[in-house]
Protein backbone atom coordinates (compact mmCIF):
# COMPACT_ATOMS: atom_id res chain seq x y z
CA UNK A 1 0.00 0.00 0.00
CA UNK A 2 1.76 3.22 -0.79
CA UNK A 3 1.79 6.30 1.84
CA UNK A 4 -0.88 8.36 0.34
CA UNK A 5 -3.52 5.22 -0.04
CA UNK A 6 -2.46 4.42 3.80
CA UNK A 7 -2.82 7.97 4.83
CA UNK A 8 -6.58 7.70 2.74
CA UNK A 9 -7.73 4.65 4.15
CA UNK A 10 -6.75 6.05 7.68
CA UNK A 11 -8.74 9.15 6.84
CA UNK A 12 -11.82 7.03 6.17
CA UNK A 13 -11.78 4.73 9.22
CA UNK A 14 -11.39 8.83 11.31
CA UNK A 15 -14.33 9.66 9.41
CA UNK A 16 -16.59 6.63 10.73
CA UNK A 17 -15.25 6.44 13.74
CA UNK A 18 -16.83 10.01 15.25
CA UNK A 19 -20.17 8.67 13.83
CA UNK A 20 -22.96 7.88 15.89
CA UNK A 21 -25.60 6.66 13.62
CA UNK A 22 -28.73 4.73 13.89
CA UNK A 23 -30.33 2.59 12.13
CA UNK A 24 -34.27 0.47 11.40
CA UNK A 25 -34.93 -3.00 13.19
CA UNK A 26 -34.44 -4.92 16.14
CA UNK A 27 -31.68 -6.84 14.72
CA UNK A 28 -28.22 -4.84 13.11
CA UNK A 29 -28.79 -4.79 9.34
CA UNK A 30 -25.46 -6.13 7.10
CA UNK A 31 -24.78 -2.81 6.23
CA UNK A 32 -24.46 -1.64 9.84
CA UNK A 33 -22.39 -4.67 10.82
CA UNK A 34 -19.72 -4.00 7.44
CA UNK A 35 -19.20 -0.63 8.68
CA UNK A 36 -18.65 -1.24 12.05
CA UNK A 37 -15.73 -4.16 10.69
CA UNK A 38 -14.54 -1.06 8.77
CA UNK A 39 -13.80 1.61 11.53
CA UNK A 40 -17.44 2.16 12.80
CA UNK A 41 -17.12 2.65 16.57
CA UNK A 42 -20.62 3.49 18.21
CA UNK A 43 -23.41 3.00 17.15
CA UNK A 44 -27.03 5.47 18.54
CA UNK A 45 -30.44 2.71 19.59
CA UNK A 46 -33.86 4.52 19.82
CA UNK A 47 -37.30 2.98 20.53
CA UNK A 48 -37.92 1.24 17.02
CA UNK A 49 -34.69 -1.01 18.44
CA UNK A 50 -35.92 -2.51 21.33
CA UNK A 51 -38.32 -4.77 22.11
CA UNK A 52 -37.24 -6.64 25.16
CA UNK A 53 -34.22 -6.30 27.62
CA UNK A 54 -33.18 -10.31 25.94
CA UNK A 55 -33.81 -8.99 22.63
CA UNK A 56 -31.27 -5.90 22.62
CA UNK A 57 -28.87 -8.30 24.78
CA UNK A 58 -28.97 -10.29 21.70
CA UNK A 59 -28.59 -6.72 19.59
CA UNK A 60 -25.55 -5.25 21.34
CA UNK A 61 -24.01 -8.49 21.43
CA UNK A 62 -24.51 -9.25 17.30
CA UNK A 63 -22.39 -5.56 17.39
CA UNK A 64 -20.04 -7.04 19.36
CA UNK A 65 -19.30 -10.21 17.62
CA UNK A 66 -17.98 -7.38 14.87
CA UNK A 67 -16.12 -5.33 17.11
CA UNK A 68 -15.96 -5.84 20.86
CA UNK A 69 -15.13 -1.98 21.88
CA UNK A 70 -18.34 -0.86 19.88
CA UNK A 71 -19.81 2.01 22.29
CA UNK A 72 -23.47 1.48 22.14
CA UNK A 73 -25.48 5.19 22.67
CA UNK A 74 -29.41 5.25 23.61
CA UNK A 75 -31.14 8.40 24.99
CA UNK A 76 -32.40 6.80 28.23
CA UNK A 77 -33.05 9.86 30.80
CA UNK A 78 -35.98 8.10 32.76
CA UNK A 79 -39.10 9.81 33.20
CA UNK A 80 -40.62 10.92 30.60
CA UNK A 81 -37.38 9.96 27.89
CA UNK A 82 -37.25 6.65 27.77
CA UNK A 83 -36.37 4.16 24.91
CA UNK A 84 -35.57 1.03 27.16
CA UNK A 85 -39.32 1.10 28.17
CA UNK A 86 -40.98 3.01 24.95
CA UNK A 87 -43.76 0.99 25.39
CA UNK A 88 -44.73 0.99 28.85
CA UNK A 89 -43.41 3.84 30.09
CA UNK A 90 -40.14 4.08 32.47
CA UNK A 91 -39.94 2.12 35.68
CA UNK A 92 -38.58 5.64 37.10
CA UNK A 93 -39.33 9.12 37.23
CA UNK A 94 -37.28 12.20 35.49
CA UNK A 95 -35.35 14.95 36.63
CA UNK A 96 -37.31 17.05 37.66
CA UNK A 97 -39.19 15.09 40.11
CA UNK A 98 -35.45 14.05 41.70
CA UNK A 99 -34.90 17.83 41.77
CA UNK A 100 -38.16 18.01 43.85
CA UNK A 101 -37.59 15.69 46.27
CA UNK A 102 -33.88 17.23 46.42
CA UNK A 103 -31.85 13.81 47.82
CA UNK A 104 -28.45 13.83 45.89
CA UNK A 105 -28.13 10.37 47.51
CA UNK A 106 -31.34 9.07 45.72
CA UNK A 107 -30.38 10.28 42.59
CA UNK A 108 -27.27 8.82 42.58
CA UNK A 109 -28.92 5.28 43.19
CA UNK A 110 -31.81 5.97 40.90
CA UNK A 111 -29.16 6.83 38.17
CA UNK A 112 -27.17 3.86 39.50
CA UNK A 113 -29.85 1.97 38.62
CA UNK A 114 -31.04 2.51 35.30
CA UNK A 115 -27.22 2.62 34.30
CA UNK A 116 -27.35 -0.97 36.20
CA UNK A 117 -30.39 -2.27 33.33
CA UNK A 118 -28.20 -0.63 30.44
CA UNK A 119 -25.81 -2.26 31.03
CA UNK A 120 -27.01 -5.84 31.39
CA UNK A 121 -28.35 -5.48 27.79
CA UNK A 122 -24.98 -4.12 26.84
CA UNK A 123 -25.26 -0.67 26.27
CA UNK A 124 -22.52 1.02 27.56
CA UNK A 125 -23.37 4.73 26.86
CA UNK A 126 -25.90 7.13 27.90
CA UNK A 127 -26.72 10.61 26.46
CA UNK A 128 -27.98 11.40 29.96
CA UNK A 129 -28.29 13.93 32.35
CA UNK A 130 -29.74 17.01 30.97
CA UNK A 131 -27.81 19.36 32.78
CA UNK A 132 -30.46 22.58 31.85
CA UNK A 133 -31.93 24.96 34.30
CA UNK A 134 -35.19 25.34 33.39
CA UNK A 135 -35.49 28.80 33.76
CA UNK A 136 -38.24 29.68 31.59
CA UNK A 137 -41.02 27.72 31.98
CA UNK A 138 -42.97 27.83 28.48
CA UNK A 139 -39.87 25.91 27.19
CA UNK A 140 -41.55 23.10 25.10
CA UNK A 141 -38.77 20.86 25.58
CA UNK A 142 -36.99 20.43 28.33
CA UNK A 143 -39.12 20.99 31.30
CA UNK A 144 -39.62 18.34 33.84
CA UNK A 145 -36.39 16.85 31.73
CA UNK A 146 -34.33 19.06 34.18
CA UNK A 147 -33.60 18.89 37.72
CA UNK A 148 -34.94 22.26 37.97
CA UNK A 149 -34.93 26.22 37.79
CA UNK A 150 -32.94 26.87 40.35
CA UNK A 151 -29.12 26.65 39.54
CA UNK A 152 -27.52 24.92 42.70
CA UNK A 153 -29.79 22.22 42.64
CA UNK A 154 -29.39 21.47 39.04
CA UNK A 155 -25.84 21.73 39.57
CA UNK A 156 -26.01 18.90 42.25
CA UNK A 157 -28.32 16.36 41.27
CA UNK A 158 -26.24 16.43 37.51
CA UNK A 159 -23.18 15.75 39.52
CA UNK A 160 -25.21 12.63 41.60
CA UNK A 161 -26.39 11.64 38.23
CA UNK A 162 -23.31 11.54 36.53
CA UNK A 163 -21.43 9.88 39.51
CA UNK A 164 -24.62 7.63 39.56
CA UNK A 165 -24.59 6.44 36.37
CA UNK A 166 -20.67 6.10 35.94
CA UNK A 167 -20.59 3.81 39.05
CA UNK A 168 -22.68 0.86 36.86
CA UNK A 169 -20.25 1.61 34.22
CA UNK A 170 -21.92 3.66 31.66
CA UNK A 171 -20.62 6.47 30.33
CA UNK A 172 -22.78 9.65 31.13
CA UNK A 173 -23.16 11.99 28.64
CA UNK A 174 -24.02 15.32 29.78
CA UNK A 175 -26.36 18.19 27.48
CA UNK A 176 -27.19 19.99 26.39
CA UNK A 177 -23.85 22.26 26.24
CA UNK A 178 -24.01 25.40 27.01
CA UNK A 179 -27.62 25.10 28.09
CA UNK A 180 -31.26 24.75 26.57
CA UNK A 181 -33.53 25.78 29.61
CA UNK A 182 -34.04 29.72 28.90
CA UNK A 183 -35.64 28.42 25.51
CA UNK A 184 -39.14 28.67 24.04
CA UNK A 185 -38.23 26.66 20.36
CA UNK A 186 -37.76 23.22 20.23
CA UNK A 187 -34.04 23.02 17.97
CA UNK A 188 -36.18 19.70 16.14
CA UNK A 189 -38.35 22.47 14.56
CA UNK A 190 -36.03 25.49 14.59
CA UNK A 191 -32.63 27.39 15.78
CA UNK A 192 -33.53 28.35 19.66
CA UNK A 193 -31.72 31.84 20.91
CA UNK A 194 -30.78 32.31 24.08
CA UNK A 195 -30.37 36.92 24.60
CA UNK A 196 -28.75 36.84 28.19
CA UNK A 197 -25.40 38.53 28.87
CA UNK A 198 -22.19 36.19 29.89
CA UNK A 199 -22.61 37.27 33.73
CA UNK A 200 -26.01 35.32 33.73
CA UNK A 201 -24.82 32.47 31.49
CA UNK A 202 -21.57 31.84 34.03
CA UNK A 203 -23.88 32.19 37.00
CA UNK A 204 -26.87 30.04 35.54
CA UNK A 205 -26.42 27.96 32.36
CA UNK A 206 -22.97 26.85 33.15
CA UNK A 207 -22.62 25.97 36.70
CA UNK A 208 -24.34 22.29 36.27
CA UNK A 209 -22.21 21.77 33.29
CA UNK A 210 -19.03 22.76 35.50
CA UNK A 211 -20.49 20.02 38.38
CA UNK A 212 -20.39 17.84 35.79
CA UNK A 213 -17.12 18.26 34.33
CA UNK A 214 -16.02 18.07 38.17
CA UNK A 215 -17.98 14.70 38.40
CA UNK A 216 -15.93 12.91 35.64
CA UNK A 217 -18.45 13.18 32.91
CA UNK A 218 -17.02 11.10 30.03
CA UNK A 219 -18.80 12.88 27.48
CA UNK A 220 -20.91 16.18 26.91
CA UNK A 221 -23.57 17.05 24.33
CA UNK A 222 -23.50 20.07 22.74
CA UNK A 223 -27.18 22.38 21.81
CA UNK A 224 -28.65 23.15 18.49
CA UNK A 225 -28.88 26.86 20.16
CA UNK A 226 -28.05 30.54 19.30
CA UNK A 227 -26.36 32.32 21.95
CA UNK A 228 -24.82 35.42 20.91
CA UNK A 229 -23.24 36.29 23.91
CA UNK A 230 -20.68 33.50 22.95
CA UNK A 231 -21.25 33.55 19.30
CA UNK A 232 -23.49 35.41 17.48
CA UNK A 233 -23.28 33.45 14.25
CA UNK A 234 -22.84 30.15 14.63
CA UNK A 235 -24.92 27.57 17.13
CA UNK A 236 -23.14 26.00 20.00
CA UNK A 237 -22.69 22.56 18.26
CA UNK A 238 -20.81 24.35 15.10
CA UNK A 239 -18.99 27.21 17.35
CA UNK A 240 -15.08 26.93 17.72
CA UNK A 241 -15.97 29.78 20.58
CA UNK A 242 -18.36 27.50 22.40
CA UNK A 243 -17.08 23.95 22.10
CA UNK A 244 -12.98 24.51 22.35
CA UNK A 245 -12.94 28.05 23.60
CA UNK A 246 -15.67 27.97 26.37
CA UNK A 247 -15.80 24.00 26.74
CA UNK A 248 -12.43 22.89 26.48
CA UNK A 249 -10.12 26.06 27.19
CA UNK A 250 -12.14 27.91 29.62
CA UNK A 251 -13.83 25.22 31.71
CA UNK A 252 -11.00 22.16 30.87
CA UNK A 253 -12.79 19.82 29.93
CA UNK A 254 -11.08 16.66 28.17
CA UNK A 255 -13.74 13.88 27.39
CA UNK A 256 -15.52 13.19 24.34
CA UNK A 257 -18.05 15.93 22.83
CA UNK A 258 -21.00 14.83 20.98
CA UNK A 259 -23.42 16.86 18.84
CA UNK A 260 -27.19 16.52 19.27
CA UNK A 261 -28.97 14.92 16.81
CA UNK A 262 -27.74 16.49 13.12
CA UNK A 263 -30.90 15.93 10.99
CA UNK A 264 -32.98 18.23 13.99
CA UNK A 265 -34.18 21.51 11.77
CA UNK A 266 -31.67 23.59 13.88
CA UNK A 267 -29.08 22.51 11.65
CA UNK A 268 -30.48 20.45 8.82
CA UNK A 269 -32.78 23.32 7.95
CA UNK A 270 -30.24 25.85 8.09
CA UNK A 271 -26.63 24.27 6.97
CA UNK A 272 -27.42 21.07 6.44
CA UNK A 273 -26.45 17.85 7.79
CA UNK A 274 -22.96 17.36 5.53
CA UNK A 275 -21.87 20.63 6.22
CA UNK A 276 -23.10 20.86 9.64
CA UNK A 277 -21.25 17.58 11.04
CA UNK A 278 -18.38 19.12 8.81
CA UNK A 279 -18.27 22.49 10.76
CA UNK A 280 -19.10 20.71 14.36
CA UNK A 281 -16.01 18.27 14.10
CA UNK A 282 -14.26 21.51 12.85
CA UNK A 283 -15.40 23.36 15.88
CA UNK A 284 -14.22 20.84 18.10
CA UNK A 285 -17.34 18.56 18.02
CA UNK A 286 -16.05 14.37 18.40
CA UNK A 287 -18.50 12.41 17.97
CA UNK A 288 -21.96 12.98 15.38
CA UNK A 289 -25.02 11.85 16.32
CA UNK A 290 -27.48 11.02 13.41
CA UNK A 291 -30.09 8.33 13.43
CA UNK A 292 -33.78 9.41 15.17
CA UNK A 293 -34.89 10.58 11.51
CA UNK A 294 -32.27 9.70 8.98
CA UNK A 295 -30.88 5.47 9.60
CA UNK A 296 -29.69 4.02 6.59
CA UNK A 297 -26.60 3.04 5.28
CA UNK A 298 -26.74 6.22 2.22
CA UNK A 299 -26.13 8.81 5.25
CA UNK A 300 -23.55 7.27 6.95
CA UNK A 301 -22.09 7.03 3.96
CA UNK A 302 -22.95 10.68 3.16
CA UNK A 303 -21.29 12.10 6.11
CA UNK A 304 -18.22 10.08 5.85
CA UNK A 305 -17.45 11.02 2.39
CA UNK A 306 -18.37 14.72 3.60
CA UNK A 307 -15.81 14.52 6.31
CA UNK A 308 -12.85 12.91 3.71
CA UNK A 309 -13.79 15.38 1.16
CA UNK A 310 -13.35 18.23 3.74
CA UNK A 311 -10.00 17.16 4.91
CA UNK A 312 -8.90 16.77 1.49
CA UNK A 313 -9.91 20.13 0.31
CA UNK A 314 -7.96 21.60 3.51
CA UNK A 315 -11.98 22.49 5.41
CA UNK A 316 -11.45 19.90 7.86
CA UNK A 317 -7.33 19.80 9.36
CA UNK A 318 -6.76 15.88 9.55
CA UNK A 319 -4.72 16.42 12.85
CA UNK A 320 -8.80 17.53 14.00
CA UNK A 321 -10.50 14.40 13.13
CA UNK A 322 -7.66 12.13 13.86
CA UNK A 323 -8.10 14.01 17.47
CA UNK A 324 -11.78 13.43 17.19
CA UNK A 325 -11.99 9.80 16.46
CA UNK A 326 -9.08 9.35 19.20
CA UNK A 327 -11.46 10.80 21.89
CA UNK A 328 -14.43 8.38 20.44
CA UNK A 329 -11.67 5.34 21.25
CA UNK A 330 -10.59 6.27 24.20
CA UNK A 331 -13.86 6.41 25.09
CA UNK A 332 -14.96 3.12 23.68
CA UNK A 333 -11.69 1.36 25.43
CA UNK A 334 -12.85 2.96 28.89
CA UNK A 335 -16.46 1.24 28.35
CA UNK A 336 -14.54 -2.42 28.32
CA UNK A 337 -12.20 -1.62 31.24
CA UNK A 338 -15.14 -0.35 33.39
CA UNK A 339 -16.09 -2.41 36.11
CA UNK A 340 -19.42 -1.88 37.46
CA UNK A 341 -19.66 -0.85 41.55
CA UNK A 342 -21.39 -4.35 43.75
CA UNK A 343 -24.76 -2.73 44.50
CA UNK A 344 -24.52 -1.77 47.76
CA UNK A 345 -26.24 -4.45 50.47
CA UNK A 346 -29.37 -4.06 51.09
CA UNK A 347 -30.11 -1.57 47.91
CA UNK A 348 -33.61 -0.62 46.96
CA UNK A 349 -33.22 -1.33 43.51
CA UNK A 350 -36.30 -3.15 41.96
CA UNK A 351 -38.50 -0.51 43.54
CA UNK A 352 -36.59 2.45 43.87
CA UNK A 353 -38.31 4.25 40.93
CA UNK A 354 -41.49 3.72 42.93
CA UNK A 355 -40.33 5.04 45.78
CA UNK A 356 -38.59 8.45 44.19
CA UNK A 357 -42.09 9.24 42.52
CA UNK A 358 -43.91 8.72 45.75
CA UNK A 359 -41.68 11.13 47.80
CA UNK A 360 -42.00 13.30 44.35
CA UNK A 361 -45.70 13.84 44.61
CA UNK A 362 -46.82 17.02 45.97
CA UNK A 363 -50.45 17.66 47.19
CA UNK A 364 -52.89 20.78 47.35
CA UNK A 365 -56.04 19.83 49.40
CA UNK A 366 -57.44 18.17 52.09
CA UNK A 367 -60.06 16.11 50.67
CA UNK A 368 -59.92 12.82 51.62
CA UNK A 369 -59.47 9.27 48.81
CA UNK A 370 -61.98 8.56 46.39
CA UNK A 371 -64.79 6.34 47.88
CA UNK A 372 -65.93 5.63 44.20
CA UNK A 373 -64.50 4.88 40.37
CA UNK A 374 -63.72 8.34 38.92
CA UNK A 375 -63.84 9.05 34.86
CA UNK A 376 -60.53 9.96 34.19
CA UNK A 377 -60.36 12.73 31.61
CA UNK A 378 -56.89 12.56 30.28
CA UNK A 379 -56.00 16.03 28.84
CA UNK A 380 -53.45 15.55 25.90
CA UNK A 381 -51.42 17.98 24.50
CA UNK A 382 -49.55 16.95 21.10
CA UNK A 383 -45.62 15.42 22.53
CA UNK A 384 -42.24 16.91 21.70
CA UNK A 385 -40.21 14.95 19.33
CA UNK A 386 -37.66 13.83 22.37
CA UNK A 387 -40.56 12.66 24.44
CA UNK A 388 -42.68 11.13 21.76
CA UNK A 389 -46.06 10.05 21.66
CA UNK A 390 -45.75 6.65 21.74
CA UNK A 391 -45.29 6.04 25.02
CA UNK A 392 -48.11 5.36 27.52
CA UNK A 393 -48.40 8.24 30.38
CA UNK A 394 -51.12 9.31 32.57
CA UNK A 395 -53.00 8.24 35.71
CA UNK A 396 -55.82 5.90 34.23
CA UNK A 397 -54.40 2.97 33.98
CA UNK A 398 -52.47 2.90 37.41
CA UNK A 399 -55.94 4.37 39.07
CA UNK A 400 -57.92 1.56 37.37
CA UNK A 401 -55.88 -1.81 38.85
CA UNK A 402 -56.20 -0.27 42.00
CA UNK A 403 -59.99 0.95 42.08
CA UNK A 404 -61.96 -1.54 39.11
CA UNK A 405 -64.46 -0.14 37.57
CA UNK A 406 -62.90 3.20 37.12
CA UNK A 407 -63.51 4.38 33.30
CA UNK A 408 -61.48 7.40 31.53
CA UNK A 409 -60.72 8.82 28.02
CA UNK A 410 -58.13 10.91 26.17
CA UNK A 411 -59.32 14.31 24.88
CA UNK A 412 -57.08 16.41 22.30
CA UNK A 413 -57.06 20.11 21.81
CA UNK A 414 -60.82 21.15 20.59
CA UNK A 415 -62.64 19.50 23.95
CA UNK A 416 -64.69 21.18 25.95
CA UNK A 417 -66.05 20.86 29.26
CA UNK A 418 -69.26 19.64 28.44
CA UNK A 419 -68.00 16.59 26.62
CA UNK A 420 -65.97 15.49 29.69
CA UNK A 421 -68.95 15.83 32.03
CA UNK A 422 -70.91 14.26 29.58
CA UNK A 423 -68.78 11.13 28.90
CA UNK A 424 -68.21 11.15 33.25
CA UNK A 425 -72.17 10.29 33.88
CA UNK A 426 -72.24 12.06 37.20
CA UNK A 427 -68.93 10.47 38.26
CA UNK A 428 -65.79 12.15 39.70
CA UNK A 429 -63.94 13.64 37.45
CA UNK A 430 -60.17 13.19 38.20
CA UNK A 431 -58.60 15.83 34.83
CA UNK A 432 -54.64 14.46 34.39
CA UNK A 433 -52.67 17.59 32.39
CA UNK A 434 -49.14 17.98 31.37
CA UNK A 435 -47.77 21.53 31.33
CA UNK A 436 -51.36 23.04 31.44
CA UNK A 437 -49.74 26.31 31.71
CA UNK A 438 -48.55 26.12 28.25
CA UNK A 439 -51.61 25.19 26.61
CA UNK A 440 -54.88 27.77 27.28
CA UNK A 441 -57.24 25.08 26.19
CA UNK A 442 -55.99 22.67 28.83
CA UNK A 443 -56.41 25.60 31.48
CA UNK A 444 -59.63 26.70 29.87
CA UNK A 445 -61.00 23.51 30.25
CA UNK A 446 -60.17 22.91 34.10
CA UNK A 447 -61.19 25.88 35.17
CA UNK A 448 -64.69 24.93 33.75
CA UNK A 449 -64.74 21.96 34.87
CA UNK A 450 -63.93 23.04 38.48
CA UNK A 451 -66.83 25.48 38.29
CA UNK A 452 -68.99 22.91 37.45
CA UNK A 453 -67.97 20.44 39.45
CA UNK A 454 -66.48 21.19 42.70
CA UNK A 455 -65.15 17.84 43.62
CA UNK A 456 -63.07 17.79 40.70
CA UNK A 457 -59.63 16.48 41.24
CA UNK A 458 -56.60 17.49 39.20
CA UNK A 459 -53.48 15.71 38.07
CA UNK A 460 -50.92 17.57 36.67
CA UNK A 461 -48.08 15.41 35.24
CA UNK A 462 -45.58 18.52 33.69
CA UNK A 463 -44.22 21.33 34.93
CA UNK A 464 -46.86 22.42 37.93
CA UNK A 465 -47.92 26.10 38.43
CA UNK A 466 -49.96 28.35 41.00
CA UNK A 467 -53.03 28.70 41.75
CA UNK A 468 -53.75 25.13 42.14
CA UNK A 469 -57.41 24.20 40.24
CA UNK A 470 -59.85 21.52 41.70
CA UNK A 471 -60.58 19.84 45.52
CA UNK A 472 -57.28 18.49 45.28
CA UNK A 473 -54.52 18.96 42.77
CA UNK A 474 -51.80 16.46 42.98
CA UNK A 475 -48.21 17.46 41.35
CA UNK A 476 -46.59 14.57 40.23
CA UNK A 477 -43.52 16.38 38.58
CA UNK A 478 -43.48 13.91 35.11
CA UNK A 479 -45.53 11.63 33.63
CA UNK A 480 -44.12 8.17 33.95
CA UNK A 481 -45.90 5.81 34.76
CA UNK A 482 -44.82 5.22 38.09
CA UNK A 483 -45.45 8.62 38.84
CA UNK A 484 -48.87 8.11 37.41
CA UNK A 485 -48.77 4.88 40.06
CA UNK A 486 -47.57 7.47 42.85
CA UNK A 487 -50.70 9.83 42.37
CA UNK A 488 -53.40 6.74 42.48
CA UNK A 489 -52.07 5.95 45.57
CA UNK A 490 -52.79 9.17 46.88
CA UNK A 491 -56.57 9.28 45.53
CA UNK A 492 -57.17 5.71 46.81
CA UNK A 493 -55.80 5.92 49.83
CA UNK A 494 -53.54 2.79 48.99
Amino acid sequence: MTVLAHKADTVTRDALAVLQPGFEGTTAPAWLLRSVAEGLTAVGLFGRNIASPEQLAALTAQLRAERDDVLVAIDEEGGDVTRLEVRSGSSFPGNLALGAVDDTALTREVARELGRRLAECGVNLNWAPSADVNSNPDNPVIGVRSFGADTGLAARHTAAYVEGLQAAGVAACTKHFPGHGDTNVDSHHALPRIDVDLDTLQARELVPFRAAIEAGTKAVMSAHILVPALDPTRPATLSPQILTGLLRKELGYEGLIVTDGMEMNAIAGTYGIERGSVLAVAAGADAICVGGGLADEATVLRLRDALVAAVREGALPEERLAEAAARVRALAEWTCGARPDARPEGSRASGIGLEAARRAVAVTGTAGPLTEAPYVATLAPVANFAVGDETPWGVAAELAALMPGTASGVYPEGVSAADVLAAAGGRTVVAVVRDAHRHPWMAEVLDALVAARADTVVVEMGLPQSPPRGRLYIATYGASPVCGRAAAEILTGA
